[in-house]
């Protein structure tokens, strides 16, 4: 039986997930052992050449040429994943905020298909929000130039009783505060 080329991980037998984590599994004709994940290559490669050698697998099929035996495969290879009450807890409440988020989803759909007046009401709203906050950030932008081209000794633009000085002091946060009615945060 001619070897398997060996996959982009680096190791026979391991693949890299698409969440960073690497699997590891025995084929053999139809047959398909999965082995679990592993934070590493490394350690799906060790579990590899463990459940390897125990199938009886011959050398030229295992990933580290260093192990003779199958004690030195079973003493490298990581601990078996134990699955406890509070990973199936967690995992359990991770499904039910997807089927919740998934839910969601539909419904929101469903409300953007019926209601499309009102969609198009809130993205005006969104881009006033986006205009008016790059409208703060262009003004305090120029009242602190003129405050430093007045403390490097220059002259500013600004009379001393321009309200455009108090334009230092906005908030050019992205935040949207509950009590938010519009008005400069400065304001009474």
């Amino acid at each position: 039986m001619p070897s398997r080329r060996r996959s982009a991980s680096g190791y026979r037998g391991v693949r890299q997930r698409p969440n960073g984590g690497f699997y590891a599994e025995i084929r053999s004709g139809d047959l398909r052992l999965s082995l679990g994940t592993y934070d590493t290559a490394h350690e799906a490669a060790r579990a590899f050449n463990a459940a390897a050698w125990r199938l009886g697998r011959p050398r030229l099929q295992m990933n580290f040429p260093d192990v003779h035996t199958l004690q030195q495969a079973l003493d490298l290879a990581p601990p078996p994943r134990l699955n406890s009450t509070q990973d199936r807890a967690e995992h359990t409440a991770l499904q039910r905020r997807l089927l919740v988020a998934q839910e969601d989803e539909r419904i929101m759909a469903e409300w953007r298909r019926r209601h499309p007046e009102d969609v198009a009401y809130e993205q005006e709203y969104w881009e006033r929000r986006r205009e008016e906050r790059l409208d703060r950030r262009r003004r305090k932008a120029l009242a602190c130039a003129q405050a430093d081209l007045v403390n490097a000794g220059g002259r500013s633009f600004f009379s001393e009783e321009d309200e455009r000085w108090f334009d230092i002091w906005l908030s050019t946060s992205d935040d949207t505060k509950d009590d938010d009615d519009g008005a400069d945060d400065w304001s009474d």
